[in-house]
């Protein structure tokens, strides 16, 4: 009792939180500087590349799949946990390198960064939000070579899954990567509902 008291106000989780909460506000003050550059200045909003809807169901799969790796963690399935794990990793570069091509589609449009406002709050929101996709990159890799290389015969198998720390940290990624699929949803919402209603 007295160790799941100190996990819960662990270091990493209050952390988490804050980094959580700064993302937030970050995000909410672009969107609502771009709401005011839209009404003051009357620029036309910016309809985002079909990509980006294809983006959105690439990261839902990928919050699956963490998703299964923690259901797999906790009923000691090894195979299973290893394989969600790389199959997260594997969604992810194909969500960075589909991210790409949509900037290419905006690019090929002559969308760029300092075209109009429209095309540089996209890109700008869409790259803080890659940037924080690669951030978690490592640690789900990091997860995966530690679960290769512990899982080797019964009792590292035992000591990783008992081990009340690794599966704090597992479950603290996966509320980031939940979160940062929370807002590349908003994002896509947020320009495609500007586009049909301005």
């Amino acid at each position: 009792m007295e160790q799941d008291s100190r996990l819960t106000f662990h270091p990493y989780r209050i952390m988490l939180f804050l980094i959580l909460a700064g993302l937030t506000i970050l995000f909410l003050g672009f969107s609502a500087a771009y709401l005011y550059n839209l009404i003051q200045q009357n620029i036309p909003p910016l309809k985002i590349p079909t990509i980006f809807l294809f983006n959105t169901l690439i990261l839902l799969a990928s919050s699956g799949m963490i998703i299964l790796a923690n259901r797999y963690y906790l009923n000691d399935e090894t195979n299973k946990y290893k394989t969600a794990l790389l199959v997260t990793i594997l969604l992810t570069f194909v969500f960075m390198a589909a991210q790409y091509l949509g900037w290419q589609q905006l690019l090929d449009q002559n969308r760029t960064f300092q075209s109009d406002n429209s095309s540089a709050y996209l890109y700008l929101l869409s790259g803080l939000h890659f940037v924080h996709v690669f951030a978690g990159l490592p640690f789900l890799i990091l997860f995966f070579i530690t679960a290769i290389q512990k899982m080797k015969e019964p009792t590292s198998v035992l000591i990783y899954f008992s081990d009340p720390l690794k599966r704090l940290k597992l479950k603290l990624l996966t509320i980031y990567w939940h979160f940062i699929d929370i807002l590349w949803i908003y994002l896509v919402l947020f320009f495609s509902l500007v586009y049909f209603f301005r």
